[in-house]
Formats: structure tokens, C-alpha cells, sequence
């Protein structure tokens, strides 16, 4: 009973708690999705060693250290250097970076970038060369193969692995306490030195992380299933699926030899 008062009176700090978290890793992913996208083409472009330098360098650094570490040299180190330049407190943005969340965020940004890109780097180079020999037969210039078949294909085979950046995302950010960020371990350590109770205050924040990962891999494999649902011929009937379809201009015929499942071979008695 005890345990349940303490989930129960403080129920609206927990709420806090869990939208503190949940905007600050959506929008952290946001952004470093778009960071991360044209740095993981450019990793995987057939250029010079010199134009991949700096992409390079940013993804080994950011993946080789551990994010608690970065978090403190933003917010510790340059957040405080910062305020200690003169005339940097009479800007308009000084109420914004004395406070933490600018410096967590950047943080998750630039760590959660430097995964992806390698991400969809992994993704790009995994491209099968019978697609792309395909699409050179069928008269596509380059930028017709990259953004017909190498992106969308990447698209579908980086999509669990990104999924599984978003969840270690999620667990990451529980460090955001450390900057002093009310988030949901934030509210549980909170709780902790209020109560003295370990065990109701993490248990509910452990809970809590745990439904929001269920949700996460239960709406990516609904996104897989249906991102390739064109591999699998419908119904098993021997019909051409409908992406096929839209794409070849079939109607309900028979289904092609490349999605048509091999039949077996009857034994003779």
C-alpha cells in the first residue's frame, strides 16, 4: 500500500516525468535523422577520402566515447565556459543556455546522428548489384537509381536497426538526470531522497520504460510488415500482389516466375 501511495500522490510528477523524456528524444532523433541522412550517403559515395574526413571524424568520436562523458563536456564544460565570456549574458539567448535541456539535446543530437549515419551507410552498401544492374537495363541515369531504388531499399533494411537506435536512445537518456533534467529516472531519484524507498520509485520508472519499448517494437514491425508486404505473393493464390501491380500494370493475372513459389517434385512409388 505503501508503494502505491507514493505511485499515486505523485502521479502528476510522473507525468511530468514522461513528457520530459518523450519530447526530448523525439525531437533529439528528429534533428539527428536529418543530420545523420546525408551523412551516411556521403559515407557511402564512391568520392574522395577527403570529402569523407570530416563525417568520418565526427561518427568515430561521437560512437567512441560514452554519451555520459559528451553530456558532461556540454553541459559542465562549454555550457560554463560560455557564461563566462564577456557580454554572452546580455543576449537574448542567455535565459536559453543557462539552462540544461539546450545542452542535453545536443548532445543526444550529435550522438544519436553519428549511429544513424553509419546506419544508413550499412544500409546503402548493402544494396544488392542485380538492382542496380536492373534499373542501369531499364535506361535509369544515376539519380534515378538513387532515389528509386538504392534510398527506398535502404529505407526498408535500415529500418530495424534504427528501431533499435531508438530504443537505446530512450534508455540513454536517463543520464539527462544528471544535468538536473526532471525526466522519468529524474522523478524516480527525486521520489528516492524524498521517501528513502528505492525500490517504488525505480521499479515504476523501470515499468514505465519498459511499456514505452513495447510500444516502439510493436509500431516498427507493423511498419516492416508493411513496408514488405510486396514479397509475399498474396494470399499464397498465385496472384500478383498489389505493389507489383501499381508498378508493372498487371491486372489479376497469374503471379510472375520470381515471386511464384517453387512447387515439389511428386515421388514416384
Amino acid at each position: 500500500m505503501y508503494w502505491t501511495q507514493i505511485i499515486t500522490d505523485n502521479l502528476p510528477l510522473w507525468l511530468g516525468g514522461l513528457w520530459q523524456t518523450l519530447w526530448l528524444v523525439g525531437l533529439s532523433l528528429l534533428i539527428g535523422l536529418a543530420i545523420a541522412i546525408p551523412c551516411g550517403i556521403l559515407l557511402a559515395a564512391r568520392c574522395a577520402i577527403w570529402w569523407k574526413l570530416p563525417v568520418m571524424a565526427f561518427s568515430y568520436i561521437f560512437r567512441g566515447t560514452p554519451m555520459l562523458v559528451q553530456l558532461y563536456i556540454f553541459y559542465y564544460g562549454i555550457g560554463l565556459v560560455i557564461g563566462r565570456i564577456p557580454g554572452v549574458r546580455e543576449l537574448a539567448l542567455w535565459p536559453l543556455l543557462r539552462q540544461a535541456w539546450p545542452w542535453v539535446m545536443l548532445s543526444f543530437i550529435l550522438n544519436t546522428a553519428a549511429y544513424t549515419a553509419e546506419i544508413v551507410r550499412g544500409a546503402i552498401e548493402t544494396t544488392p548489384k542485380g538492382e542496380i544492374e536492373a534499373a542501369k537495363a531499364l535506361g535509369m541515369n544515376r539519380r534515378q537509381i538513387q532515389w528509386r531504388i538504392i534510398l527506398p531499399g535502404a529505407a526498408r533494411r535500415a529500418l530495424p536497426a534504427y528501431g533499435n537506435e531508438i530504443i537505446f536512445m530512450l534508455h540513454g537518456s536517463a543520464i539527462a538526470s544528471t544535468a538536473t533534467l526532471l525526466d522519468i529516472t529524474g522523478v524516480a531519484n527525486t521520489l528516492y531522497t524524498r521517501t528513502y524507498e528505492p525500490f517504488a520509485p525505480f521499479l515504476t520508472a523501470a515499468a514505465i520504460y519498459l511499456i514505452i519499448t513495447l510500444c516502439i517494437v510493436g509500431i516498427f514491425r507493423l511498419i516492416e510488415k508493411r513496408l514488405n508486404r510486396h514479397s509475399e505473393c498474396a494470399g499464397r493464390s498465385g496472384r500478383v500482389p498489389d505493389a507489383f501491380r501499381a508498378r508493372s500494370g498487371r491486372a489479376n493475372g497469374p503471379c510472375p516466375p520470381c515471386l511464384r513459389k517453387p512447387r515439389r517434385k511428386m515421388k514416384m512409388a
